[in-house]
């Protein structure tokens, strides 16, 4: 006896209504995901179709494309901000210098952007990008609350926010990133990073794993949260976003915070997630990064289809 595999004209309508409501919603949180993250800025790259002409600072074979195309970089760039918190004299140029108490989303798209053209840009993208902080740094000077004078073209202070970010972006992917990483990839990822630091004019760029936690261990006694420093973790732990991303904001905050050390947590009075990380925390933000990337993927697709 035949078996009729064809489903009925109303299952298949269904399906395919399904479908499309599922391609809709995609989109949407796509879109709305990007924009919140880049603001206006258009895609420097279409990373969907064969790389043509120049690669850029890194190219397609770079382990900086594989991490910073992850989703957990939503992650790591929050762990970035609270950690350079730690620095008084970084954290007193964002507190005297930067309205992000009243635009937090324009400096994250400013932020976003920079990342974005010096990672999948051309050469020229990348260095407009780079000229472009050169010359608002040039503008942050002042003096802190302790009586030290202060500049964000500082070379120290350059390398300190270069080397913690590099440490973010990295701690944050071997912990939330979408495929596992040797330690040879690990070290190439540091080393290839140091190009950043070299073109803005850090005194020094850790090439390796191991130097990168040498030089966060050797400028640690510098490091303290001093009331500045309080205030935005505090503000940050209650930013006041759009609602359409409070909710993956609420997983994302416990999870920069989980990948943070120990003493810094303490220091910026932090709440302690790592009790309930390994339970509630890693499995949720695990889940998220990676339907977000399905989402911002979606709209990739659509856009070069």
């Amino acid at each position: 006896m035949a078996t009729n595999h064809q489903l009925p004209p109303g299952v298949v309508a269904t399906a395919e209504a399904i479908g499309s409501a599922l391609g809709d919603v995609r989109l949407a949180l796509g879109r709305g995901v990007r924009d919140l993250l880049a603001g206006d800025n258009p895609p420097v790259r279409d990373l969907y179709s064969p790389i043509e002409g120049d690669p850029g600072l890194f190219g397609p074979d770079s382990v900086t494309w594989r991490i910073h195309a992850d989703g957990s970089m939503l992650i790591a760039g929050i762990r970035a901000l609270l950690l350079q918190m730690m620095h008084p004299l970084a954290m007193a140029g964002v507190a005297e210098h930067s309205d992000y108490r009243r635009h937090p989303l324009d400096r994250l798209a400013n932020t976003t952007k920079f990342v974005a053209s010096t990672t999948w840009g051309t050469t020229e993208q990348a260095d407009a990008a780079l000229a472009m902080v050169e010359r608002v740094h040039q503008r942050v000077v002042g003096t802190a609350p302790d009586g030290r004078a202060y500049s964000a073209n500082d070379p120290h202070l350059l390398s300190w926010v270069h080397h913690s970010e590099v440490d973010s972006f990295l701690r944050t992917y071997q912990r939330y990133g979408a495929s596992p990483l040797t330690a040879a990839d690990a070290d190439r990822y540091v080393d290839e990073m140091s190009i950043i630091n070299d073109r803005l004019g850090g005194e020094y760029a850790a090439r390796s794993v191991a130097e990168l936690d040498q030089w966060m261990e050797q400028i640690r006694p510098e490091l303290r949260a001093d009331q500045q420093a309080l205030d935005a973790a505090r503000w940050l732990l209650r930013a006041p976003l759009p609602l359409v991303a409070r909710p993956a904001f609420a997983i994302i905050m416990p999870a920069a915070i989980g990948v943070l050390p120990d003493w810094v947590r303490s220091e910026l009075k932090l709440p302690n997630v790592p009790v309930l990380d390994p339970y509630i925390v890693r499995p949720a933000a695990r889940a998220l990064v990676r339907t977000l990337e399905w989402a911002i993927e979606g709209v990739m697709q659509s856009e070069t289809a």
